[in-house]
Formats: C-alpha cells, sequence, structure tokens
C-alpha cells in the first residue's frame, strides 16, 4: 500500500511550551513535518508565505499581531496553506471573526491528540473541521441569526445601513437617498433595535457578522 502524503504544517503560537508540545506530538507521528514555528501572527504569515506548508496550526490571542488579523492577511494574499485555529478560547468574539476571515477548522487545545491528526489532515484536503463546541454555537447562530426581535430589515433600511459601512454621515444619506434627516434618524433607531447594536460602528459590525452586509 503506498505511503500517505507527508502533511507539512507550522505551528504559530507564543507559548514556546505550546510549540515544543505540538512539534512533538506531529514529529512523532507518521505522516506529518513541522517546518517552522512563529510567536505571533505577523511573524506567522511571513512563515506561512516563505515555506508554504500545507496547513498552518494559529492561536489566535497572541501579543505583536492576533490570529484573526493573520488569517485574513494570508486570505487576502491567497496562500495556499490552509489554516486550523488551535485555542482555548470558544466564544463568539473568537470564533465566527476567524471563521469569516478564512480559516478552515476551529479545534480547542484541549482536544485529544487522534483528533487533532484527524483534524491536520482534513484540513489539508480542504475540509472544514469544527470542534462539536464550536459547530454548535455556529449552528446555533445560524438558525437565530437575528438578537431582540428577530426582525428582518426593510429594502431601505438596508440602503442606509451599507451607506452608514462607507462612513457617510446622516445629511450625506439623507441627500443620497433622497429623503430628511429626520427620517435617516428614524431608519438608524429601527435598524440599531432590529440588530440589537448600540451604535453605528456596532450595527456595521453585526450586519456583516449576519451576512446581511458584504453578500452580493
Amino acid at each position: 500500500m503506498a505511503e500517505q502524503h507527508t502533511i507539512t504544517l507550522i505551528v504559530v503560537d507564543d507559548h514556546p511550551v505550546v510549540r515544543d508540545g505540538l512539534r512533538g506530538m506531529f514529529e512523532s507521528a507518521p505522516g506529518f513535518r513541522v517546518l517552522g514555528e512563529a510567536a505571533d501572527g505577523v511573524a506567522g504569515v511571513e512563515l506561512a508565505l516563505r515555506l508554504d506548508p500545507d496547513v498552518v496550526l494559529m492561536d489566535l490571542r497572541m501579543p505583536g499581531g492576533g490570529g484573526v488579523a493573520a488569517i485574513a492577511d494570508l486570505t487576502r494574499r491567497r496562500a495556499r496553506s490552509r489554516v486550523l485555529v488551535l485555542t482555548t478560547y470558544d466564544t463568539d468574539s473568537d470564533t465566527l471573526p476567524a471563521i469569516e476571515a478564512g480559516a478552515t477548522g476551529y479545534l480547542l487545545k484541549d482536544a485529544p491528540r487522534d483528533e487533532l491528526f484527524t483534524a491536520v489532515r482534513a484540513a489539508a484536503e480542504g475540509r472544514t473541521v469544527l470542534s462539536p463546541a464550536v459547530a454548535s454555537r455556529l449552528v446555533s447562530r445560524v438558525r437565530t441569526p437575528a438578537a431582540p426581535g428577530g426582525e428582518q430589515l426593510s429594502a431601505r433600511e438596508k440602503d442606509v445601513l451599507e451607506l452608514v459601512a462607507k462612513g457617510t454621515s446622516n445629511k450625506e444619506i439623507a441627500a443620497e437617498l433622497f429623503i430628511s434627516e429626520a427620517t435617516v434618524k428614524t431608519h438608524l433607531t429601527h435598524i440599531f433595535a432590529k440588530l440589537g447594536a448600540k451604535d453605528r460602528a456596532a450595527a456595521v459590525a453585526t450586519a456583516y457578522d449576519r451576512g446581511i452586509l458584504g453578500v452580493s
């Protein structure tokens, strides 16, 4: 039987003990080769672009350059490497941005080693890998996308929000849509209520998070 393709990877984590542990774990298992390590996201991007591994094991919260920004940078640069997030955090504020930025998978650091090996193999093939805790969060978020009330934005409210996302002022929105500034403010009040947002920035972020903005 032919030997499986050796999967190459790099480890990006700010804790030397974690990097050493992961390197040792993968180098002791057949079918894997660790090409290098980095201590922050910026160095991780440079290393991934230089070494072109099959998989990047990426921590999220690192001083000197976080994982989400690094994932987005690799996606923007069209890196071949698949990114598998490996972190201690499974909160929405970490999970969703990482996946939206282009991560192929998301595992927690307490995952059993066999699960980690399987996840890296799957990521190398471009398959999505999510730990059960993360998967249930995402499914729940998709099934109940709206927070308070769950009302959909009207077409006009979406028009207003798209202009807000471009940094347009209320006065400019009024001129663009041929409505009064008072009407713009009314639309914004409804948008904030429907999205459960407290201000313009939060409304835009929530809208991107739910796919209201940024989809064709």
